[in-house]
């Protein structure tokens, strides 16, 4: 099948969705695929099947927000868009923004099936403006998004039920399916450890943002019986990374801030001693599976906005929402408990299987024949001839 994925933000691979329109991409390619991918990446011209837009201009303000994060939005380009959906089976939405939205009445014009995946939470965007608390706004762009792109679609793509519920609650109904972006088959066929320090090391891997609350780790340590002998690795870029090393220096906690490859992130978690996730707003957190795949035990953070939370086998994995008393009291019963947390370790082999990437792009591209089958049904009971033998 020939099927046409419109980013809006793709660029370098330092954040979620970037990650899993890539992990998409290659997957439907090595299935014989043709994948025609529109985006504003100026370093994809003139590679075949990528349909390159301008960027997007927002003002000073809105681009510097957007270089602090390392992502960069396409400009809509009714020329470029039409090139390439036309003559697709089935057009893919990644993030709910302007390319996506003309790309949606671009297939429309042409009767075509359209599947989007949901990877933007609100906060996402109002963290930004220091509006994430405010509900009503947090509402009214879930309501934007509905009205303008997930409403048009044969089916939604949640990479978790807990943000189905949400998106749902906030507006309508939609024909979702839940399928996680999975954990790279690397994570899990072992490999070597390496360790970053003698000291007990804990790993909190995601953007330097305000909504992953990195803070929070930074915080707890000194309140831990044994800051002291602890280590943490903050994986990652972002943002927050100045603001989030000055806070590590007034809390004198051991801290590293590193942005990792995937095979050099791989030996680090194996050679880690626990995973803690601070964030307190998460659509799946692919980060805390793929600590997890690695054999690390995690602390989850138990936010009402993060999906991450389902993780946890009980309450040992799990301190209270953003409070960083209870994070070092989790912190020391996991330092102080090394048989206990072996035994975690073989509790959570048994659900990581779930989480193959492999098999969840299966599930995507069984996704996008299902929605091609979904409209060839529609046009076909809409058609004149079908009209009339009904009647």
């Amino acid at each position: 099948m020939i099927v046409c994925i419109v980013c809006d933000v793709l660029g370098a691979k330092n954040n979620g969705t970037t990650m899993a329109a890539t992990n998409l991409i290659d997957y439907l390619t090595g299935q014989g695929h043709e994948v025609r991918v529109v985006c504003c990446d100026k370093d994809k011209k003139g590679k075949e099947n990528y349909y390159v837009t301008p960027t997007l201009n927002l003002g000073k303000f809105c681009n510097k927000i957007l270089e602090e994060n390392g992502v960069s939005l396409a400009k809509t380009d009714d020329k470029i868009l039409t090139e390439a959906i036309k003559g697709s089976d089935v057009v893919h939405i990644l993030i709910p923004f302007g390319l996506a939205r003309k790309a949606i009445k671009i297939a429309n014009e042409y009767n075509l099936p359209i599947t989007a995946s949901f990877h933007c939470q609100a906060e996402n965007i109002t963290a930004h403006v220091f509006l994430m608390n405010v509900g009503f706004v947090n509402k009214l762009i879930y309501k934007n998004f509905y009205k303008h792109v997930y409403q048009y679609c044969d089916y939604v793509h949640y990479p978790t039920e807990f943000i189905k519920n949400v998106f749902e609650l906030a507006t309508e109904k939609t024909d979702g399916v839940v399928i996680s972006n999975g954990v790279n088959e690397n994570f899990f066929k072992g490999g070597e450890a390496k360790r970053v320090s003698d000291k007990f090391t804990i790993v909190c891997t995601g953007r330097y943002s305000r909504e992953k609350a990195q803070e929070l780790l930074i915080k707890a340590i000194p309140l831990t019986k044994h800051k002291d002998d602890i280590k943490v690795v903050f994986a990652g870029t972002g943002p927050c990374e100045n603001k989030l090393k000055k806070l590590a220096a007034k809390y004198d906690v051991d801290a590293e801030f590193r942005f990792f490859s995937r095979e050099d992130l791989m030996s680090m978690l194996r050679g880690a001693d626990l995973y803690v996730h601070t964030a307190k707003i998460e659509i799946e957190a692919i980060s805390c599976l793929e600590a997890i795949v690695s054999g690390l035990v995690p602390v989850i953070n138990d936010s009402p906005r993060s999906a991450t939370r389902a993780f946890a086998l009980d309450e040992n994995n799990l301190f209270k929402k953003d409070d960083i008393k209870d994070l070092a009291e989790k912190i020391d019963f996991w330092f102080e408990n090394p048989d206990i947390k072996n035994e975690y370790k073989e509790r959570y082999k048994s659900m990581v299987g779930a989480f193959d990437q492999k098999e969840c792009m299966r599930n995507m591209e069984k996704m996008l024949y299902a929605a091609i089958e979904k409209k060839k049904k529609e046009v076909y009971e809409k058609s004149p001839e079908t009209s009339g033998k009904k009647s």
